[in-house]
C-alpha cells in the first residue's frame, strides 16, 4: 500500500489499509486515518491528524510550517475529519501560538487545486472551496460554505453557514449565515435560496429569513434594530442562526 518511493517516517501513524503514492513524503508527528489514498508527490508534515477516507492528490503540501512571521518553529497542529478531498497544489498550513496553535478542518469537505488555508483557520463541514480560493490566517468557515473561484477572504473574518461568494469575490468583512455575496470589495446579493432549497429548509423557514434579510438590508433599520426585530417576530432556528451570525461579528458584516 506504500510505494517503495516514497519516504515514511517510522514515527507516523498510518492505519493499516493507507495508500501512499509514489515520491510522497509522510513526516513524524503525522496520524492518517483507515481508508485514506495519499497520492504522488504529496507532503504531509506534522503535528498533522487527517480523518478516515482522506483523499489526497498530487502536489499537495499538508501541515506545513505557516507563513507567519512570528512563526517560530512551535510544534502547532492541522486536525482534519473524515472524507476530505484534497486536490491537486493544495496548501494547507497549521497554526500559530499566538491563536490556537491549530488550524481545524471538519469532514466531507471539498478543496479544489492550488486553494490555499491559512494558519489558525476554523472550517466546518460540507465545504466547498473551488480552485485557487485563499483563507488568509484566522478565517472561520461555517457548515455548507461554498467560496467560487479565486475568491479571497481577509484574515479574521467569518463566513456564516450556508452562505456562498461568487468567483473572485474579495471579503473584508463578516458573511451572515444564508447570505451571497459577490463583487470587490463583496457586497450581500441576496438569500442563498438553491442551497436552502436543496437542504431541505422549509417554506416558512425560507420566507422568514428573507423577512429576516430584509430587515437588515433593505429597511434602513441599524444592525442592532433589524436583529432585534427579527427576534421578535420568528422563533425559528434558521432565523436564529441568521441574526446569531451577524451579533458574532467583528468586523461588520458585508454591507
Amino acid at each position: 500500500m506504500i510505494h517503495p518511493t516514497a519516504l515514511v517516517d517510522p514515527a507516523a501513524q498510518l492505519a493499516d489499509d493507507v495508500e501512499v503514492g509514489p515520491f510522497s513524503v509522510i513526516g513524524p508527528d503525522v496520524t492518517i486515518g483507515a481508508g485514506s489514498v495519499i497520492g504522488p508527490h504529496v507532503v504531509v508534515k506534522g503535528p498533522t491528524v487527517l480523518g478516515e477516507r482522506t483523499r489526497i492528490f498530487q502536489f499537495a503540501s499538508v501541515g506545513e510550517d505557516c507563513q507567519d512571521k512570528k512563526y517560530a518553529g512551535e510544534p502547532t497542529r492541522l486536525v482534519m475529519g473524515d472524507d476530505n478531498v484534497i486536490r491537486e497544489g493544495v496548501t494547507l498550513h497549521r497554526g500559530t501560538v499566538q491563536d490556537r496553535s491549530e488550524t481545524t478542518i471538519g469532514s466531507r469537505n471539498l478543496f479544489m487545486a492550488y486553494v490555499h488555508v491559512g494558519h489558525d483557520c476554523v472550517i466546518g463541514n460540507d465545504c466547498i472551496l473551488a480552485n485557487q480560493v485563499t483563507l488568509a490566517g484566522h478565517v472561520t468557515l461555517g457548515d455548507h460554505a461554498i467560496l467560487g473561484g479565486l475568491a479571497a477572504v481577509h484574515q479574521f473574518c467569518h463566513f456564516g453557514d450556508h452562505a456562498m461568494a461568487g468567483g473572485g469575490s474579495i471579503i473584508t468583512k463578516d458573511t451572515p449565515a444564508y447570505v451571497m455575496i459577490n463583487g470587490n470589495p463583496a457586497e450581500a446579493r441576496g438569500l442563498n435560496l438553491v442551497g436552502l432549497k436543496r437542504r431541505g429548509v422549509s417554506r416558512e423557514a425560507i420566507a422568514a429569513l428573507s423577512t429576516a434579510y430584509k430587515l437588515v438590508y433593505r429597511q434602513g433599520l441599524t444592525v442592532e434594530q433589524a436583529v432585534s426585530e427579527m427576534r421578535n417576530r420568528f422563533d425559528l432556528p434558521e432565523v436564529a442562526l441568521f441574526a446569531d451570525s451577524i451579533e458574532r461579528s467583528t468586523r461588520g458584516i458585508v454591507r
